[in-house]
């Protein structure tokens, strides 16, 4: 009987150290389960980013195609697309306006945003608020909102799109002064120069993993 006894101790006392390791095995599993799972980020980069914009002539409204080569803003982290992009500030300078044509490109610099206030740069910020965007943007010394069209595919890649009406931001008068020095490059052929007030805008980024 005594033998029975200390068989069934020694039997409970190795259940209970086996309990206890895996226990202390469960638990180091759930810890790391926790180190391994890693939060997604999402980072808009510069180099990521292209600027375009459409521009309109002749009654016909032929569209004028260009782009700003340089675009700086400091690269914004979020944990979802919509937080990345939120609050982004970003800075154009015009000096790198390009349509693939230098004695446009020379017209649009000093006969456009040379005839504006500050005309150094146009500046923003891309806002997220109520499930819409916006960008916030000062351009001829004038600060206004411009809706956003975004499209996010496969949660990384970024669209968006706008026009612009020039006088928002009380930008006719360079526009009038464009107009002179384009006056016969924008006639079409009812023989009326014509420069469009609207601009369409088109932004793409690649979000990037962080």
């Amino acid at each position: 009987m005594k033998k029975i006894t200390q068989l069934v101790l020694a039997f409970t006392l190795i259940l209970a150290v086996s309990c206890k390791d895996e226990a202390k095995t469960n638990d180091a599993e759930k810890e790391t389960t926790k180190t391994d799972v890693k939060t997604e980020k999402f980072v808009v980069k510069p180099e990521a980013t292209t600027v375009k914009f459409t521009a309109y002539k002749t009654t016909e409204k032929v569209p004028v195609g260009g782009q700003f080569n340089v675009l700086k803003f400091d690269q914004k982290t979020g944990s979802t697309p919509q937080e990345a992009l939120n609050d982004l500030s970003f800075s154009i300078p015009i000096t790198g306006l390009f349509t693939d044509n230098e004695a446009r490109d020379l017209k649009l610099k000093t006969s456009f945003f040379g005839e504006m206030l500050n005309p150094e740069f146009i500046k923003g910020t891309i806002k997220y608020v109520n499930n819409k965007y916006v960008a916030s943007i000062t351009m001829n010394n004038v600060t206004k909102d411009l809706p956003l069209d975004v499209k996010i595919t496969d949660k990384r890649r970024v669209a968006m799109t706008a026009t612009m009406q020039l006088k928002d931001w009380d930008a006719l008068g360079a526009l009038s002064a464009l107009n002179k020095v384009c006056f016969d490059l924008h006639k079409g052929a009812d023989g009326v120069s014509k420069t469009w007030e609207e601009v369409a805008i088109n932004v793409n980024t690649f979000l990037r993993e962080n």
